[in-house]
């Protein structure tokens, strides 16, 4: 991979991101596979998003080795570049040509590469006291979707902070999709997720962007035991997502030294009292909840469950089409799109044209032609 393209393409969107999205914020290094550019490259565009107020996180499929984290983190004089690194392993059985299990017989097979990857993090934090924060992906087909429970089961207490299921979307080569399976539902997967952590899982407490493509839930585990931090039946609870909303959440925590987010929030609750009442009622219940004994005994582990459902290509293209000719369709299937669309909180930065695309019109309208240009630029050769 060219390192130098990379640097300067990232810059390039970096600055565009800044002035449309604000100081802050986190942001995805998506390349193909991320970990094939050189370590020196890989690392100086994480420190570049970082320069511009970024929290970055490397998508990788997982598959590579201590050294070259090692090199990423770490300096030529052997000292460490970040204090903390955030990557995404991509793993599941659909996923063809791992370094030693090259076609996944199902997604228990995956469990030791899944550890392997939480370990090398373990070990650099161990050796050079570089933290991490892990999140695991996994695209979802009827042939993975009732494996996603002992996925989360057998995973959840690895070691990843984050756990992302994605519906597959009917994009790219139409072959791919003859007679597939309809059956692959968000409410199908997230009863698959319930199942894997032993208890529901309350998503509309806080809302990322469309409900239809995104649901959400942040917790913790506490021994083998998940709970939401938030349940959004309770009336309690969605009062101190409002008091967090409303005067904490303008904080920015990633990227600021500790004394200085202290003294803010210190002001945040001189100014308002009722927002410590409200996190000292929610503390008591959330420890009487799970026990006291229970917290002394297992401490309290931080995960998150995500669902990511992209739509198909087919509904994308002609609702963007029509939505960049100021048209608003009325079709139920194409009202559904426009809507998503327009609520989208996961985009792409285009700096060529100074706009911010939604993913769904990354992969369904761009990428295609996109993909066009780089078969004339990169011809397969047949050795």
């Amino acid at each position: 991979m060219d390192g130098r393209h990379t640097r300067e393409s990232v810059l390039d969107q970096m600055r565009l991101l800044r002035t449309l999205r604000g100081p802050r914020a986190h942001a995805q290094l998506i390349g193909g596979e991320v970990t094939l550019l050189p370590a020196q490259d890989h690392a100086a565009t994480l420190q570049t998003m970082r320069e511009h107020g970024r929290e970055p996180m490397s998508m990788s499929h997982g598959d590579f080795d201590y050294d070259y984290l090692e090199a990423v983190a770490l300096g030529p004089d052997g000292r460490r570049r970040f204090d903390r690194l955030s990557f995404a392993g991509h793993f599941d059985m659909m996923m063809f040509g791992r370094r030693g299990i090259a076609r996944p017989r199902d997604e228990a097979a995956l469990n030791p590469y899944r550890t392997e990857f939480v370990a090398r993090f373990a070990r650099l934090r161990r050796e050079h006291g570089v933290r991490s924060f892990l999140a695991h992906n996994m695209t979802v087909t009827a042939a993975n979707v009732g494996q996603i429970a002992g996925v989360v089961h057998d995973c959840g207490l690895m070691g990843f902070g984050l756990f992302s299921f994605q519906p597959a979307a009917q994009v790219g080569d139409e072959r791919r999709w003859r007679g597939a399976d309809t059956a692959v539902t968000s409410d199908r997967v997230w009863a698959e997720i319930e199942r894997g952590v032993g208890t529901r899982l309350p998503y509309r407490a806080l809302q990322h962007g469309d409900e239809r493509c995104n649901r959400t839930t942040y917790g913790f585990y506490v021994g083998s035991d998940y709970y939401p931090i938030l349940d959004d039946t309770k009336a309690a609870d969605l009062e101190v997502r409002d008091a967090f909303q409303r005067h904490v959440a303008g904080i920015v925590v990633g990227a600021t030294p500790q004394p200085i987010v202290a003294i803010k929030v210190v002001r945040v609750l001189a100014r308002h009292p009722r927002v410590l009442l409200a996190f000292a009622q929610w503390t008591a219940r959330t420890v009487t909840s799970v026990g006291p004994f229970n917290l002394l005994r297992h401490g309290v582990r931080s995960v998150t469950f995500v669902m990511h459902s992209f739509m198909d290509a087919s509904v994308v293209k002609p609702a963007w089409e029509a939505m960049q000719r100021g048209e608003t369709l009325t079709d139920p299937a194409m009202v559904e799109a426009q809507e998503r669309l327009a609520a989208c909180s996961y985009a792409m930065a285009h700096p060529e044209t100074g706009a911010l695309v939604p993913a769904c019109v990354q992969h369904s309208v761009l990428d295609p032609l996109a993909n066009i240009e780089l078969r004339k630029q990169l011809p397969l050769t047949v050795l």
